[in-house]
């Protein structure tokens, strides 16, 4: 059976439905939703599959939108239609094995059975054999400027199917629809459809395999590389010579102005940070501070008292980033740190339910509910509006306790992050 084929076969599409199903997402240029998938492929794609054989099956362009970034930039994703999505998947789907025969060991980026973790294990087990210094190359714009005859050649050496990979640029020239206009694309691959993760990691395996036949110990997580070596003056060569490679053999530019030379704790890398432990004397790795202000930023943002929702509706979405946050740094030593955020993150609540609560006859009722005796509760309910003082210097904290938002349904940050770790270290 030929490549396009298996590609387009049922049994390979209805999976590529189901998945695109399952991720939900956002409507692409026509307006449809993945609800409505299921039906307009029943009634259409009969048609589309001999379309995509005859290759007269033009995709639609990508929906333009940009997602704040915390540098303060944005970053421009594309949102194809869902039944693009579906087809992409569905190509995904097939090629995929093909070029994981062909993918390098110490690359991670959007591969089965690999993740963030893996990478960042890997790269301490280099600091601690001693590669001191890191070169941490920064590709500008990757996703945008990825050159695409460069890429397609690179698809067709291993495919050898001429009409899947006319599918495949039909889709890198699909073009980009922003507030209304139509911009071709001659370059890049647009981030956010189903293809871009399996684009960006075949043309950067040659960047693998260039690494890996020099010697060098590196990880590469999609677009972010970083190669570990023992001396400065090693560092100093491999930022030049791999840069000229890159921009050279590749097509891509290197950003100066963020790629650098460091030693391992100045680096942040997938949001973790590194240090050498006092006690083991050898490299561990910890959230970075600035992964940490983003998490206290959104549990924050989560606990404003004037967002008007229901306790047990804010303690779920809390519940939500913090097992995320948690499972994804689980590796890391942050007992001391989950300590404090879960101080805060209870002393928010506080202020949240003392603020629901509104007028002393319900705060008095309120604390003697969780056991305040009744005068106390009375003298306590008179206290004001001074939110901060009273959920930190009254019988408002033995009130709400831990054990009491425990049972209402929150996840304790420490709590929930020894049990991870436990997992993951034993």
């Amino acid at each position: 059976m030929k490549l396009i084929e298996q590609i387009l076969s049922t049994e390979n599409v209805l999976k590529a439905q189901s998945h695109v199903l399952s991720k939900k997402g956002g409507v692409g240029i026509d307006g449809m939703h993945v609800d409505e998938l299921g039906e307009y492929m029943r009634v259409n794609w009969d048609g589309i599959k001999q379309s995509i054989l005859e290759r007269k099956y033009k995709p639609a362009p990508v929906r333009r939108v940009e997602i704040p970034k915390g540098n303060g930039g944005v970053r421009k994703l594309g949102i194809p239609t869902v039944l693009d999505r579906t087809i992409q998947q569905s190509i995904v789907q097939v090629l995929s094995p093909i070029f994981e025969a062909e993918f390098q060991e110490h690359s991670y980026g959007f591969r089965p059975c690999r993740n963030c973790e893996q990478a960042v294990l890997k790269l301490l087990e280099y600091l601690n054999d001693g590669y001191e210094w890191i070169v941490d190359i920064d590709l500008e714009k990757f996703f945008d400027h990825v050159p695409q005859d460069k890429l397609m050649s690179y698809v067709g050496r291993v495919i050898h199917d001429p009409d899947t990979e006319s599918l495949i640029r039909k889709y890198l020239k699909s073009g980009v629809m922003e507030n209304g206009v139509y911009s071709v694309t001659d370059e890049g691959t647009p981030q956010g459809g189903n293809l871009s993760p399996l684009l960006s990691n075949i043309i950067l395996n040659e960047l693998d395999k260039e690494l890996v036949s020099r010697g060098l110990h590196y990880v590469r997580y999609a677009d972010d590389c970083i190669i570990a070596v023992g001396s400065e003056a090693s560092a100093k060569r491999v930022m030049q010579s791999i840069t000229g490679w890159i921009e050279r053999k590749l097509g891509l530019k290197v950003n100066a102005s963020k790629s650098h030379i460091c030693r391992p704790g100045k680096l942040k890398y997938l949001g973790f940070g590194f240090y050498k432990s006092p006690q083991t004397k050898e490299w561990a790795s910890r959230p970075h501070e600035t992964s940490v202000d983003k998490f206290v930023r959104t549990l924050k943002k989560l606990c404003k008292r004037s967002w008007s929702i229901s306790m047990t509706d804010r303690i779920t979405r809390l519940n939500y980033v913090t097992r995320g946050w948690i499972n994804y740094f689980s590796i890391c030593a942050m007992k001391l740190k989950m300590e404090r955020i879960d101080e805060h993150l209870r002393t928010m609540l506080r202020k949240v339910i003392w603020k629901q609560w509104k007028t002393p006859n319900k705060r008095a009722w309120g604390l003697r509910k969780l056991g305040i005796e009744s005068e106390l509760a009375k003298c306590t309910s008179f206290c004001s509006d001074r939110y901060e003082w009273v959920v930190r210097r009254t019988c408002v904290a033995r009130a709400i306790s831990k054990e009491v938002l425990s049972r209402r349904g929150l996840v304790s940050c420490l709590d929930y992050y020894l049990i991870r770790h436990s997992l993951k270290t034993n």
